[in-house]
């Protein structure tokens, strides 16, 4: 093998594999769920106010937000939950060049609209918890934070940015909550739990031959892997007042798997075939608080902030034998949520709430990988007793998305004689999504 074609072989490893993992790491968000890759939709009761007041609440629902949501309890408590997750929006070519080899710019081509490009998604989650005493209970939450495909078709304008990307996680977190009394009808828990995901996430894209006359080359990566970070919590009763705070570690992801390239033609026909690989990636971590207060017997009052280290988020470190680094530059975010319960009848609850996101990626870093913006969310819910230790759930959000620009440039065999750039030029119109959950939790 010549040194120009290992040169472009290596490049073309790279380029690829960087791409698969902010496909990845991005992916389980673009316009829809909360801001980033992040997927909050961890308990009907919480998306029915907009996940304003679950650090400060009780039970199995809580416990994906804060571990010690269980402290206190007696018996049992099991919750079941499953939303469904709409996405809308409409991705449109507004100027995209490629700049092949010895050429002058020319348009990407292809179909310039895209619509619907996320799929929609079903995302479950459930949680158990037991008093072991009077002052100690345990947990186990089951959830899928980060979980979504995207499909853009073949012939699309971005198509050299992204063709399929699937993501599926699970997070298993045991958890373990003590309960003290501290006198005046003040109790004060404390929680812990650790969270061991399991991902595995598959993504492709079309890889651009040196001439505009030939077809696309394609190249898919698939990879998997076990990662372990960790929970941690506080809760407060007074009264008519309950406070929470927790914590949720950065979760560092390691992948292995496989890089397949095809299709390409004359000079770069040495770069189809398979390569192993590996890579790293952090997610972010979470510092929220929580308050409650029942205002009378009809209405409870929630709020709710979360400081997300979405900064983590800096780089995706590419292991043997790539060994570079690429540069995400994410920011620190925050989410804003404030919401109201109102049990209308004994056996009935109405709630709702109104949540604000902002988007970690910056203007100038945002591709059609990850059309993510800021956004509003408008919830309402309702909750039945239908047995006295069976309640079921129910929930509904509007999501609305700020209309943004794809300006985030990108660079196929980068550092090679045949580096061809691809500068993306899109708009992401009419972005909103749909949500509908369905859950139960049952005492015992």
């Amino acid at each position: 093998m010549t040194d120009f074609t290992r040169t472009t072989s290596r490049a073309t490893s790279r380029a690829y594999a960087a791409a698969l993992l902010a496909g990845i790491a991005l992916f389980a968000a673009a316009p829809a769920y909360a801001a980033g890759f992040y997927l909050q939709e961890q308990s009907t009761r919480g998306t029915g106010r907009a996940d304003s007041g679950e650090i400060a609440d009780t039970g199995a629902d809580s416990l994906w937000w804060n571990p010690a949501s269980i402290g206190g309890m007696t018996g049992g408590d099991v919750s079941i939950n499953a939303t469904e997750i709409l996405p809308r929006a409409t991705v449109t070519d507004t100027g995209s060049l490629i700049v092949r080899p010895g050429q002058l710019p020319a348009p990407v081509g292809g179909n310039p609209v895209t619509r619907n490009p996320i799929s929609n998604g079903l995302v479950p989650a459930g949680a158990i918890a037991h008093a072991l005493t009077s002052r100690i209970a345990v947990g186990l939450a089951i959830s899928a934070p980060y979980n979504f495909t995207t499909t853009y078709a073949t012939n699309s304008f971005a198509r050299y940015d992204a063709e399929t990307t699937r993501l599926r996680t699970i997070d298993i977190q045991p958890s373990v909550a003590l309960h003290f009394d501290a006198g005046n009808g003040i109790g004060v828990n404390f929680g812990g739990g650790v969270n061991v995901e399991h991902s595995t996430a598959s993504f492709g894209n079309a890889l651009p031959n040196l001439s505009a006359a030939l077809p696309d080359g394609q190249q898919t990566l698939s990879g998997r892997g076990w990662d372990v970070g960790y929970s941690l919590g506080t809760r407060i009763e007074a009264g008519r007042l309950s406070l929470g705070a927790s914590y949720k570690s950065s979760i560092k992801h390691h992948l292995k798997g496989d890089i397949a390239v095809s299709g390409l033609l004359g000079p770069l026909a040495a770069e189809n075939g398979t390569t192993a690989t590996s890579a790293t990636f952090a997610t972010p971590w979470q510092l929220g608080g929580s308050a409650r207060y029942k205002l009378n017997r009809v209405f409870t009052l929630d709020a709710q902030v979360i400081r997300f280290g979405w900064s983590d988020f800096s780089a995706i470190t590419l292991r043997q034998p790539l060994n570079t680094a690429i540069p995400e530059n994410y920011r620190n975010t925050w989410n804003y949520a404030v919401g109201v319960d109102a049990a209308v009848a004994r056996d009935w609850t109405v709630r709702g709430g109104v949540q604000r996101d902002i988007a970690p990626v910056r203007d100038d870093h945002r591709d059609a990988r990850v059309p993510d913006s800021n956004r509003w969310t408008f919830a309402t819910g309702v909750s039945h007793e239908v047995a006295r230790n069976l309640t079921l759930d129910g929930a509904f959000n509007y999501i609305t998305l700020k209309s943004a620009t794809i300006d985030a440039p990108t660079e196929a065999y980068a550092g090679t004689p045949v580096a061809t750039p691809v500068l993306m030029s899109g708009q992401v119109r009419s972005a909103h999504v749909l949500i509908f959950s369905l859950g139960g939790h049952l005492r015992f």
